[in-house]
């Protein structure tokens, strides 16, 4: 491939054309996952382009205080949910919104409700924004019971009735990253085209490696074997070279994927 091709490529996979490419293997399909998430893409192309401005725009003060406009401000946590409420609720495809920032289920109004439910942290690790480490928006998504009012038990599913669940990473780059039960695909926000486009197709955990990533505060809550693992880590006995920890970043669990 010459130089030309290479940095022109007209066959780019985004995240749209790969969810209405998975969407046609269902003939029955009506499109409303498709809108569901290009609603919660839209969330995630604005709280990355607040994530980046935060500290000109001072997103990241107290919620409450006002700005020398005499406008509130309001802490980016907080503008995110409000963000991926409106977005949710706006896509007409939800009847039950789930955010970590508010105390109680949102139930969508009748004229505007779907069939899925979405659970979600809007900005997850928001008080990382100072130092610099990475921060992201986590979603689980499910479908409720064919007929009758949607109702709290629709969202108490085990994760393996998810229909899908993913992230979006917002750091040196914003990586989304999704699952809906068949791989994990991982997309990269090309900000000259304003679309995520595929980086990392078919995203499998390699059986062995290098490196353990464990949250060590929490130790004297371990049981047996996790100390045991952890101790093994840092002081193999079987001759090889110890481990080496990383322990930064957002994680997500696809409980319905197979390793």
């Amino acid at each position: 491939m010459d130089h030309e091709s290479a940095t022109h490529n007209t066959d780019i996979m985004t995240i749209t054309r790969h969810v209405l490419n998975e969407q046609s293997k269902y003939p029955e399909s009506r499109g409303d996952f498709s809108i569901l998430l290009s609603h919660i893409v839209l969330g995630c192309k604005f709280v990355c382009s607040a994530v980046n401005k935060a500290g000109l725009a001072k997103l990241i003060g107290l919620a409450g205080e006002t700005n020398v406009q005499g406008e509130e401000q309001k802490k980016l946590d907080v503008l995110s949910n409000e963000v991926f409420v409106k977005a949710l609720v706006s896509s007409g495809r939800t009847c039950i919104l789930v955010s970590e920032e508010d105390e109680e289920a949102i139930f969508v109004e009748p004229s505007k409700r779907g069939k899925y439910c979405v659970v979600f942290d809007p900005l997850d690790g928001s008080s990382n924004i100072d130092c610099g480490v990475s921060i992201g928006t986590i979603f689980g998504i499910y479908m409720i019971k064919d007929g009758g009012e949607p109702v709290l038990e629709d969202v108490l599913q085990s994760g393996k009735h998810m229909v899908a669940a993913g992230y979006c990473m917002y750091g040196s780059s914003c990586t989304f990253v999704l699952s809906t039960g068949s791989g994990v695909n991982g997309f990269t926000l090309d900000p000259s085209l304003g679309e995520f486009i595929m980086t990392h197709p078919d995203i499998k955990i390699p059986k062995k490696g290098k490196i353990y990533s464990v949250n060590e505060g929490n130790a004297k809550n371990w049981d047996g074997p996790t100390t045991k693992y952890v101790e093994k880590c840092k002081f193999p006995t079987d001759g090889s070279s110890p481990k080496s920890l990383r322990y930064i970043g957002r994680y997500i669990h696809f409980p319905f994927l197979k390793s």
